[in-house]
């Protein structure tokens, strides 16, 4: 399976980001703008240039609210011509955002469990399951609400897979290829193995966006996409 490559805009001005997708050019053609960039450096006004450009665009948002303000939220998200859009993962909350996105193209992703956080720190959040039993339950609510698609570490993509079926997205961040730093990622794996466990979608920020050349690095990621890759421990 091939699979798709987003690159996270997780940059601080809107001009860091469009020299990226200029050095990137049509080798990416999928950009994920989360918080840093949306709040910070005129994101929204970017995504809705790069979907006019034919790009596609994902905003990493995880809403949350009481459930009109998620749907009415949603619903603004989708008039934007957006491909996906994520909500955290419980059941009130991904019920509204479907209803917001009804009628558009807009791909409603549950937000599972964080790729920063272990079992310690799951426990510590007061839930009384591992991490893996926390991403099973959600992946459950996640089909049963119809969303989609569920954002989930790559160690988890397999279990999600026979949970949710073959149609869902299964979108994964905690990317890291062949050589590359961690970070604060904490459950990760390589390109080619994601893919193998059944994700759909690759996000990968840092191995791009602070590599000396990011285009190269996209280049390798892809490479590693079509065949062979390496977990990190």
């Amino acid at each position: 399976m091939a699979g798709e490559l987003i690159v996270a805009l997780d940059l601080d001005t809107r001009g860091e980001a469009e020299a990226l997708i200029a050095a990137l050019g049509d080798d990416v053609g999928f950009y994920k703008i989360g918080y840093q960039l949306f709040y910070g450096g005129d994101g929204f006004a970017l995504g809705k240039a790069l979907i006019a450009s034919k790009k596609k665009v994902f905003f990493d948002l995880k809403l949350l609210d009481i459930d009109n303000t998620v749907e009415k939220g949603v619903a603004a998200f989708a008039d934007t011509g957006a491909a996906m859009l994520t909500v955290h993962a419980y059941p009130q909350c991904m019920r509204a955002a479907v209803r917001g996105a009804a009628g558009s193209q807009l791909t409603i992703l549950g937000v599972s469990v964080l790729t920063s956080m272990s079992d310690a720190d799951v426990a510590e959040a007061g839930f009384a399951r591992d991490t893996a039993g926390l991403v099973a339950l959600r992946a459950g609510q996640a089909r049963d609400a119809e969303i989609g698609g569920l954002v989930c570490s790559p160690l988890e993509a397999a279990m999600v897979r026979q949970i949710v079926g073959p149609q869902l997205a299964i979108v994964t961040p905690g990317i890291r290829p062949q050589g590359a730093a961690l970070g604060d990622q904490k459950r990760v794996m390589g390109p080619a193995e994601a893919l193998a466990a059944g994700a759909t979608h690759l996000v990968v920020g840092r191995p791009i966006t602070a590599a000396d050349d990011p285009a190269a690095a996209a280049k390798a990621i892809l490479a590693e996409m079509a065949g062979g890759g390496t977990r990190l421990a």
